[in-house]
């Protein structure tokens, strides 16, 4: 982060200094009261219940010096304090005039499925050519975005920012933020549905990536999708479609599936044809490669810099990654999950090596009314690959055991209620030879999972 001044920042925030010298610099920005030290900014967050003002103390203890407040009598003597009438705005004002002042190029990121994945490809292949910052983990929400955009620094020249969304408005609000040059939309889904109501609703809330776009915009969707493939988009700005047919303006074509080694697939584009090869599994990265490779050439990247950055590839987190131990291959992919996603995940379990195939799946959040039917859904998908043994494990599970059996096909399937049964059960179902995908919605720590099969074999 470049250094800033308590008055820039009350001015930013339009706020009021009401303790402390205008002059004083701030080198970091900081919401997390454990971590604070001297020169940052203490910004205390007021949620739904705890409200971070009573950290103030500490954090002077610890030599943090400069905070926001909505609560003058929060502050104690000797703290630099600009007061606000709302710190979670106050950050987000100061961190909408912070990325002003960089004047960076940059690529906003959104969807159901794969977002996470298309902003690291976007970044491996933009920091070909420029110096990139990126969203670290899931910092992608009203908190999350701020704290990103403040670490970056005037060295910088372009950034990829991931934003998330619950509910109708937050997309809007964090576009406000970055005011994005290039937005990508790699999918409409069903996350979040009880919250938007219907897939529409969905859309809706994803467009909002494009609130404050003009003719200098560029929008880049997956033309793959059935609601980005039917949505009206009001020519205000350049719409650049990424497709398996005819219809794209980038095309994904000849995809092979190579398990967990990866993939490789051709790509058409600006009349030429390309090969690539990602070291990373899963087919369905094709399509977000193909999104990635399009928003980036929206920003002078080339072709030839693009294969250089996907070759170098590596992707966040707990997304497909492979782990061993004792003989038994795991595919770790418990980041989250929705029922494309699933899908996909189950389809590189089909294609990567092993003597058996084993698929052990959690449950799936905020999929509202539909819920039983998406989890069902799944298991009849899984049922109907060449997997040898699936296992559901915990809440909404069992629907996806229940959609399995129906439509048969898998040789072996076991519902285990809760984690602490499936370890007293089940680990004597797996042996050498095993290629095990463990999936599952984040909330349900299948991670956990993992972790236990992996000890289990030491």
């Amino acid at each position: 982060m470049n250094a800033i001044t308590l008055g820039q920042i009350e001015q930013a925030t339009e706020g009021m200094l009401f303790t402390g010298d205008s002059s004083v610099q701030i080198f970091h920005i900081c919401t997390d009261s454990r971590q604070a030290k001297e020169g940052d900014l203490f910004v205390p967050i007021v949620g739904e219940v705890h409200d971070a003002h009573k950290f103030i103390p500490d954090v002077a203890k610890r030599g943090c010096t400069a905070v926001l407040t909505e609560r003058p009598d929060a502050v104690p003597d000797g703290v630099d304090a600009v007061l606000v009438e709302d710190t979670t705005k106050a950050l987000q004002k100061l961190s909408a005039w912070y990325l002003k002042q960089l004047h960076l190029k940059t690529i906003a990121v959104t969807g159901s499925v794969g977002k996470t994945s298309t902003r690291d490809m976007v970044y491996a292949i933009l920091k070909q050519k420029y110096h990139t910052g990126t969203t670290v983990g899931n910092f992608n929400n009203d908190i999350g975005v701020p704290l990103t955009i403040f670490s970056f620094d005037a060295s910088m020249e372009a950034a990829v920012l991931e934003v998330g969304m619950d509910h109708k408005g937050e997309i809007h609000r964090l576009v406000d933020i970055i005011r994005p040059d290039v937005g990508v939309i790699t999918n409409v889904g069903l996350s979040h549905i009880e919250n938007l109501g219907s897939r529409e609703g969905i859309l809706a809330a994803k467009m909002e990536i494009t609130d404050y776009f003009g003719a200098e915009n560029t929008l880049v969707i997956n033309q793959h999708c059935d609601m980005l493939q039917q949505a009206d988009f009001d020519g205000a700005y350049a719409v650049v479609r990424v497709a398996e047919g005819d219809d794209g303006d980038y095309r994904v074509h000849d995809i092979v599936d190579d398990g967990e080694n990866g993939i490789s697939f051709r790509l058409t584009a600006q009349g030429d044809v390309y090969e690539f090869s990602l070291p990373v599994p899963g087919a369905h990265n094709a399509y977000n490669a193909g999104l990635a490779i399009a928003a980036c050439c929206s920003l002078g990247v080339s072709i030839e810099e693009a294969k250089r950055g996907l070759c170098a590839l590596e992707l966040t987190g707990k997304r497909l990654s492979i782990k061993e131990a004792g003989g038994i291959k795991i595919i770790d992919d418990t980041y989250n999950a929705a029922p494309d996603s699933m899908k996909s995940a189950i389809n590189t379990l089909v294609h990567a090596s092993g003597a058996r195939k084993i698929a052990i799946l959690g449950g799936m959040n905020e999929l509202g009314e539909t819920s039983v039917a998406c989890h069902r859904d799944v298991g009849a998908y899984a049922a109907q690959q060449n997997i040898d043994l699936l296992i559901g494990v915990g809440e909404k599970a069992d629907d996806i055991v229940s959609g399995a059996k129906e439509a048969g096909g898998v040789k072996d399937v076991y519902y285990f209620g809760d984690k602490g049964t499936f370890y007293r059960e089940a680990m004597g179902l797996f042996r050498q030879g095993d290629t095990i995908l463990v999936k599952g919605s984040r909330a349900m720590s299948m991670d956990q999972i993992v972790d236990k099969i992996l000890k289990e074999q030491e």
